[in-house]
């Protein structure tokens, strides 16, 4: 970022990726059993205000270690979301149509971050700049988290159902080998889609020599675009194969691994030759494969946890997932800074993927939804 002192090596700026994703990894397993114990809803609207908060404070950073901090403040925020309204998203939905209600909600994560690759032109632009952005979009999602404190609602919940200990409820998940291979199909994946959200718009910028408003677009429109319409029907391919056979989701998820395996190789080969459209294209492949996991996740894990477990298996998701995000992104920084080829990175992404897709078919979901 210009005009933000001490950010002088590729690796440096993955410690700033790393920061965000190693707090948002500390607290997920909390965060999640707070949304477990008190509530959904109370948990979401803070998430956001936090969140919205720390972006207005992030457009005002001078130094390095200023950005660091506002980026684990970011983390932390972002760690009460996600499981809380997972979880919130399987309680109102029964499982005829909970891949589908899950694909619609990250939909909305996919627009934001198609929205924020714009970025690079506000800062490209003298007259508008990072800084400006940042604080308007802070200034409005703050304004916003009021009126969704009063409107958004909870499912009723059993007053008698039991309360489980914080260490309770993680040690049951962790005893249930079903969620330790979730846990690491999640996982694994993960690294490659944290690179690619991450550093894909520098490597373009780098390597083809674009600039830095069209390398934002390129690298993240077209594949978040193509995971947009993934989700969805993906979700909905998954619904509908539940009526057939409790390995549904399952089946559609290795598929989206299948599709990421091929993709991602080619875009470590595409980039070394120097072409923009085929990498596009190959980015837009990762997109569909990556539809096709990110609305399976919590459907998936609702057929192996209880309601009162989910926000909390989905926060120890999170914590496994992001922590190993984190070292992704120092790892591609170091790689990247000693010149060591794309191919062969990515390569090993797309080694990872063919072994996802095997990890997520051998979890045991005969017991089906425990809605």
């Amino acid at each position: 970022m210009s005009s933000v002192d001490g950010i002088d090596t590729q690796a440096k700026w993955g410690h700033v990726l790393a920061w965000f994703k190693w707090t948002y990894a500390i607290m997920s397993p909390i965060a999640g059993y707070v949304a477990d114990r008190f509530g959904r809803t109370r948990v979401i609207c803070f998430s956001l205000f936090v969140w919205s908060a720390d972006t207005w404070a992030t457009g005002h950073v001078t130094s390095y270690e200023q950005l660091v901090a506002t980026r684990a403040i970011m983390g932390l925020s972002e760690a009460f979301y996600i499981p809380a309204a997972l979880a919130l998203i399987a309680d109102h939905h029964s499982g005829a149509t909970r891949s589908r209600a899950v694909g619609v909600h990250q939909i909305g994560i996919y627009i934001g971050v198609m929205i924020g690759s714009m970025g690079g032109y506000a800062a490209d632009n003298p007259d508008i700049g990072w800084r400006l952005a940042f604080s308007v979009l802070g200034i409005a999602g703050m304004v916003y988290a009021l009126p969704l404190w009063k409107f958004l609602r909870d499912t009723p919940r059993d007053p008698e159902a039991p309360i489980a200990k914080p260490l309770g409820a993680a040690s049951e998940l962790l005893g249930n080998h079903n969620f330790r291979l979730l846990l690491l199909y999640f996982t694994l994946p993960a690294l490659a889609g944290w690179v690619v959200r991450d550093w894909m718009p520098s490597v373009l910028q780098k390597d083809l020599g674009l600039t830095q408003g069209l390398a934002g677009v390129s690298a993240v429109v077209w594949w978040q675009g193509a995971a947009i319409f993934s989700a969805i029907g993906g979700g909905w391919l998954a619904d509908r194969w539940m009526q057939r056979s409790h390995r549904g989701r399952q089946q559609v998820s290795a598929l989206g691994m299948a599709i990421i395996m091929p993709a991602l190789l080619g875009v470590g080969i595409v980039i070394g030759l120097g072409s923009l459209p085929l990498a596009i294209a190959f980015l837009v492949l990762f997109g569909i494969g990556w539809g096709l996991f990110d609305s399976n996740n919590m459907p998936i894990l609702s057929q192996i946890a209880r309601p009162d477990q989910r926000a909390t298996g989905y926060g120890l998701m999170n914590f496994a997932s992001i922590t190993f995000g984190g070292f992704a992104d120092i790892g591609f920084g170091w790689l990247r800074d000693h010149d060591v080829p794309l191919n062969l990175i990515f390569g090993c992404f797309a080694g990872i993927a063919c072994l996802s897709a095997w990890l997520v078919l051998r979890i045991d979901t005969r017991e089906c939804d425990k809605s």
